[in-house]
């Protein structure tokens, strides 16, 4: 008997699913997951990364019980698991959701592709978000973004399994994997029935916090959606999301009680619309993951690297109370607002000079909802390599003040900064020796050293990079990135810029 193979890879679920929609429609399927050592043995991976991925799946083989089917799991590289299957039961066609990951993942995906082609299987992949792949004009980018999300949503369709002699495969551990037995204690869980969850309690309740809660980590952890680990993972579709969004705006609409909860939901779309945007990026330009994507920039700081500022910004020690207030989140949940990655960003990348890519490994490391084309984006973005953006540069004082003005947050993550007198609490290294006797805390011993002046070593870096920024070469490479990547948000056409949905964020704040 002829059957298809589904290959769920970042898709995990069964609802909204174009290639099990498709592989039902002509019979017996297979659904497979392949755990890969070569991806989790890639520098962007971490365990956190992986537990959250074991959650999801066993969410994913629930739901096919249920049904009676079996999700069937292997372990090894997706070729060798391919000709395994094949040679005890062939099948005509394999079936899949495009993916726009990592290089290693690109490379996988080619081989996939020859795999198929030498053994007369189809090969077929659907678009997972509205990302177009092949030939793409970015002045019709925003319309067919619109009507993939407007589409129907894909039901559930009836399932028939095919009946293989397949023995079970357990899970292996994290360390299995070469990735240790690390965690973030206080991530959010894995599956659809978390993300379903967290997607009603955002819309119902606390999209009202949205607009205005978005920045500060202290609001954010509940302003924002915290959708992004199960988008990353195809828990939950893109267009679910959007029109679960949309239909909740319509049965607000008038309601002036529920104005604050429109307005958020609101925002929280245009969010959607960039979350695409940005992995479009990726998706046309690959080398963005390594190389700077305006090549004008390349010698920047790849130069002057400093293992021992990386190490000091890595664990926390930078001496800026809300820099290392967001390492210590982020080392425990594995997620944090936007505005606090691009400052973390900022920071590494002006005042202690350090090259984006390092950087973004070990965050990429960090984050449970590493999504690489939003990711690497933002990396050359908030350094100043992309070209086309105006350099955004976040004092990590400043952003304190504003965000976290009575020492909350700081205090929250950074024990010894509880003794602290709030008149010092921006910047503790400036206390007096008698007061830092009277509270018990030492700076230099329980509370670290800034690494440098941070006003005058931000100074010091705007002024290469605006040097590099002004030469006539650099300017000329512009707009050709433009032509490739630029936005055309409502109905912007190359040349005629609009002011995008949310003026000056241009950004994902989830």
């Amino acid at each position: 008997m002829s059957y298809r193979v589904v290959w769920f890879k970042r898709d995990l679920r069964l609802a909204d699913h174009a290639p099990l929609c498709a592989a039902a429609a002509r019979g017996p399927l297979l659904c497979l997951y392949v755990v890969e050592p070569g991806l989790w043995q890639q520098p962007d991976a971490s365990a956190r990364q992986y537990h959250f991925l074991r959650e999801s799946l066993h969410d994913l083989a629930g739901q096919l019980r249920e049904r009676g089917l079996r999700l069937y799991v292997a372990v090894g590289e997706i070729g060798e698991v391919l000709t395994q299957l094949y040679a005890q039961a062939p099948f005509d066609a394999l079936f899949a959701h495009e993916e726009t990951g990592n290089d290693w993942t690109y490379r996988r995906d080619i081989a996939v592709a020859r795999w198929c082609a030498a053994n007369r299987v189809q090969w077929r992949e659907w678009p997972q978000f509205g990302v177009v792949r092949g030939g793409l004009n970015r002045d019709h980018w925003q319309p067919q973004w619109e009507a993939l999300m407007a589409a129907p949503l894909l039901p559930l369709p009836a399932l028939q399994q095919v009946a293989l002699s397949w023995p079970p495969v357990h899970l292996p551990g994290a360390a299995a994997l070469g990735l240790g037995d690390g965690d973030a204690p206080g991530r959010q869980p894995g599956g659809r029935t978390a993300a379903l969850a967290v997607l009603d309690d955002f819309l119902l309740d606390r999209a009202a916090q949205y607009r205005g809660g978005i920045s500060s980590p202290l609001s954010a952890p509940s302003a924002c959606s915290r959708l992004s680990p199960y988008l990353a993972l195809g828990c939950i579709s893109m267009r679910e999301v959007v029109q679960a969004s949309r239909a909740m705006l319509a049965q607000l609409h008038g309601d002036g009680a529920a104005s604050r909860r429109t307005a958020g939901i609101r925002a929280f779309i245009s969010r959607l619309y960039w979350h695409c945007h940005f992995i479009q990026k990726l998706e046309s330009e690959p080398a963005l993951e390594w190389r700077n994507l305006h090549r004008g920039y390349d010698g920047l700081r790849e130069n002057d690297w400093d293992e021992a500022r990386f190490a000091a910004w890595r664990d926390g020690r930078t001496g800026w109370p809300l820099v290392d207030a967001c390492i210590a989140m982020l080392r425990h949940t594995g997620w944090l607002n936007f505005r606090m990655r691009a400052m973390l960003v900022s920071v590494a990348a002006y005042p202690l000079w350090l090259h984006w890519r390092p950087v973004g490994l070990w965050l990429a490391q960090q984050f449970v909802d590493y999504e690489p084309g939003i990711h690497w984006s933002q990396l050359q973005m908030q350094s100043g390599t992309t070209g086309i953006n105006v350099p955004r540069i976040y004092n990590p004082l400043k952003q304190a003040r504003e965000h976290d003005p009575y020492g909350r947050f700081v205090r929250q993550w950074l024990p010894p900064l509880r003794r602290v007198p709030d008149v010092w609490l921006f910047e503790p290294w400036r206390m007096p020796p008698d007061i830092q006797a009277r509270c018990g805390v030492q700076v230099g011993r329980d509370i670290p050293q800034p690494l440098v002046d941070v006003e005058a070593a931000t100074r010091e870096a705007k002024a290469r990079l605006f040097a590099l920024r002004g030469r006539p070469e650099v300017r000329a490479g512009k707009a050709a990135i433009v032509a490739r990547h630029g936005s055309r948000k409502r109905g912007e056409a190359r040349g005629h810029r609009q002011p995008p949905a949310t003026p000056g964020q241009l950004s994902l704040d989830w």
